[in-house]
């Protein structure tokens, strides 16, 4: 099996060389940058398997790298370091599309747990996808292509960022199942947080905002009050 491949992109040089060391050690191939514009030019020119990305970057911060990453069609598994701790934060790289977070400082074993539970993850889904699923799943007027990772409503291609995808298809591969906010998180971020569950509610609001006729009377992405959400059964394949 071909090594990992990481980016680390971080503007403190002493931090850089000792996570790159240390993620060597384990058999990963690493790359740096220290800014933002670096950092983003090296994501889009090399296929990355994850991508460790300082919050606080010059340049370009962390945020905008992550949200301009996400709105490409390169996708690397993101890691995102930061100095503040505040809930906005944490909820703000979420929100862009990072799978994980982590606050510094934090210890090398931290570190090194974390990545390999992302790539645990990835893997896991990889292995999930041959199992019979389609590549194409079709609910009502949507279409949502699974290897593309593109979604047409009545024709028209609707744009999404990776995880309002990723939580649209996981949707629609499980028509009628009721999801909590906490359940979701752990299985579409791969991050379990108490707290946290609102990051949920803002991606389903876009998302519905963006597939649904009308968002407050929706006919995919039910509530189910006092639980949580499902997919209508209604849209299922048969």
């Amino acid at each position: 099996m071909a090594s990992r491949t990481i980016l680390v992109v971080e503007d403190d040089p002493d931090i850089a060389q000792l996570v790159q060391l240390h993620l060597r050690d384990t058999g990963y191939e690493v790359d740096l940058a220290q800014d933002g514009p670096a950092g983003l030019q090296q994501a889009l020119a090399k296929s990355y398997d994850l991508i460790i990305l300082d919050l606080m970057l010059p340049g370009i911060d962390g945020l905008e790298v992550c949200r301009k990453l996400r709105a490409s069609s390169k996708y690397s598994l993101v890691l995102m370091l930061t100095a503040k701790s505040t809930e906005l934060d944490l909820v703000l790289g979420l929100e862009v599309g990072a799978d994980d977070y982590l606050t510094k400082p934090f210890s090398i074993l931290e570190l090194l747990a974390r990545v390999k539970a992302l790539f645990r993850r990835m893997d896991a889904l990889r292995a999930q996808a041959p199992l019979a699923k389609p590549l194409t799943i079709r609910a009502g007027d949507l279409v949502i292509e699974v290897d593309k990772r593109k979604v047409q409503l009545r024709g028209r291609s609707i744009e999404l960022t990776a995880k309002e995808f990723d939580l649209l298809l996981h949707f629609a591969q499980h028509p009628g199942q009721v999801y909590t906010r906490a359940k979701l998180l752990d299985d579409v971020w791969g991050y379990s947080h108490e707290g946290y569950e609102h990051t949920v509610n803002s991606h389903i609001n876009r998302l519905r905002a963006k597939i649904e006729d009308d968002s407050s009377r929706p006919r995919y992405i039910l509530t189910v009050w006092g639980v949580g959400y499902s997919f209508s059964e209604e849209w299922a394949e048969r």
